[in-house]
């Protein structure tokens, strides 16, 4: 039977980091959620209906190379709010949890609504400073920082304030504060937390 673990946090946490990183350590599958929803984003970009966009995904969405860019990010934000965009996308993210060889799937509503009864669900998170000094340095110091923070902010208001899904850890999560940690220290806690529950 597979194992899931669920891990959720806010933008440049470093949830991605672990989460690939799990994966490859316990060869489980790995589903960066937060890619459907840029891939989402990137039509509506172009003009297309969110909710047509989240039923017509496709392989050549997830290829682009702009989804990883912070204007993607913003409206990935706000694809992500809209409740039938959501709907559309939650049963693709159940299907791929659920895959026998295990899964691990990051994003900001895996453990409390796509995967509620995961094996172990992770909350990983970060200071705004933290995680948008992350973000300038990824982006190659492109913008001023200022603005880089003041985005990591909006999007976590969004995140955070939305009806539908609100960002906000699990009841049983582990918390996982990045802000001081290096991505081995962290790597080493969650892979310790899954031994002890494969073990158990």
């Amino acid at each position: 039977m597979g194992f899931t673990v669920a891990i959720d946090g806010p933008a440049a946490a470093g949830k991605g980091t672990l989460a690939r990183a799990l994966a490859a350590h316990f060869g489980f599958g790995y589903l960066d959620t937060g890619l459907l929803y840029r891939a989402v984003g990137a039509r509506v970009s172009e003009g297309q209906d969110p909710v047509v966009a989240a039923h017509e995904l496709s392989d050549a969405d997830f290829a682009r190379d702009d989804l990883r860019s912070v204007e993607m990010g913003g409206w990935a934000s706000q694809v992500a709010a809209i409740p039938e965009v959501r709907q559309a996308l939650m049963t693709y993210q159940r299907d791929f949890a659920a895959r026998p060889e295990g899964a691990v799937l990051d994003g900001r509503d895996i453990g409390t609504v796509i995967c509620p009864d995961a094996d172990l669900k992770l909350f990983v998170t970060a200071s705004a400073e933290v995680r948008a000094k992350r973000r300038w340095d990824e982006i190659g110091q492109s913008m001023p920082y200022d603005d880089v923070l003041a985005q990591v902010r909006d999007r976590d208001a969004r995140d955070m304030n939305r009806a539908d899904a609100p960002l906000r850890p699990a009841s049983d999560a582990q918390i996982l504060d990045t802000s001081e940690l290096s991505i081995n220290d962290v790597l080493t806690q969650a892979i310790e937390a899954i031994a002890a529950l494969r073990n158990a």
